[in-house]
C-alpha cells in the first residue's frame, strides 16, 4: 500500500478514534503550562483557538493550496512590533488545525503530545517575533 493509500486509510480511521478538538486543546494547554513564567507571562491575552482545518483566506495569504500542510498559525502583531500608542488591535491568536496535526501524527509517529508542544512553540515564536527561518535556525542548533 503506498503513502497515500496508508495516509487515506489512517484519516478514514482517525475520523472515528482521533482525539477531538478539547482534547488537542489540553494537550496544547499543557505543552503551554511547561513554557517558564519568564516567557509565559508574555502570552496573557493570545486567543488559542482548535480548528479542523484552515480557512481558505489564511490558506490564500501564506500561498498554501493544500489545508492539509497547515498545522498551526500565529495571527498577530509580534511583541517586537507593538507600541503603546497602538490600539484597537484583536488579539494575538494561535490557531491550531486538528486534521493536519492528526494526519502527522499518523505520518510521522511522533507523540501527539510531543507534534502540539513543537506546533505551539513554533506559533509561540512568532508571538515573539522569530521568523521562520529564525525558529527553524533554532530547532536545528537542538539537533
Amino acid at each position: 500500500m503506498g503513502r497515500d493509500a496508508r495516509s487515506r486509510a489512517a484519516r478514514l480511521n482517525m475520523d472515528r478514534h482521533a482525539p477531538d478538538a478539547a482534547a488537542i486543546e489540553a494537550l496544547a494547554q499543557r505543552a503551554i503550562d511547561r513554557i517558564p513564567d519568564a516567557l509565559r507571562a508574555h502570552l496573557d491575552g493570545i486567543v488559542f483557538r482548535v480548528e479542523e482545518f484552515a480557512d481558505e483566506e489564511a490558506l490564500a495569504a501564506l500561498g498554501i493550496e493544500d489545508a492539509w500542510e497547515l498545522s498551526g498559525l500565529y495571527e498577530g502583531r509580534p511583541l517586537t512590533e507593538r507600541s503603546i500608542w497602538e490600539s484597537g488591535d484583536l488579539p494575538p491568536r494561535i490557531r491550531l488545525f486538528r486534521r493536519p496535526l492528526l494526519e502527522e501524527w499518523v505520518d510521522t509517529g511522533v507523540a501527539l503530545d510531543d507534534l502540539i508542544a513543537h506546533v505551539i512553540i513554533h506559533e509561540i515564536g512568532h508571538h515573539f517575533g522569530f521568523s521562520d527561518e529564525d525558529i527553524d535556525a533554532i530547532n536545528r542548533g537542538r539537533d
